[in-house]
């Protein structure tokens, strides 16, 4: 689904992701448990997560009100925790970028 998201300008953080391919059940688990705790964090807006492809690369984009949801996020303890098993269980590599969104075009639902 596409995010429904308000007016820019607002703030995208994208991460990006290869796969290890260990324990994936309990790495759903905590993925799924992530966006539910973001999605009751303050300035969340929304986020897009489309399937993993076969070679294991994943991206998530969550868009943010501003900095300060942003660094309410980052700080959370139970992401934090999750970040910690992604780098050592889950990921052989991330990327991790955040961009200010200023304009938005939409086509259909």
């Amino acid at each position: 689904m596409i995010a429904a998201t308000p007016e820019p300008p607002y703030l995208a953080v994208i991460f990006t992701s290869v796969f290890a391919g260990k324990d994936e059940e309990a790495y759903e688990q905590t993925a799924e448990r992530m966006l539910e705790l973001a999605a009751g964090m303050e300035g969340f807006l929304g986020a897009a997560t489309p399937p993993r492809s076969r070679s294991g690369l994943g991206i998530t984009v969550s868009y943010w009100r501003d900095e300060a949801a942003i660094a309410r996020w980052r700080d959370h303890a139970d992401h934090r925790a999750a970040k910690a098993a992604g780098r050592r269980r889950w990921y052989r590599a991330y990327a991790l970028r955040i961009a200010r969104v200023e304009a938005e075009r939409r086509m259909g639902t």
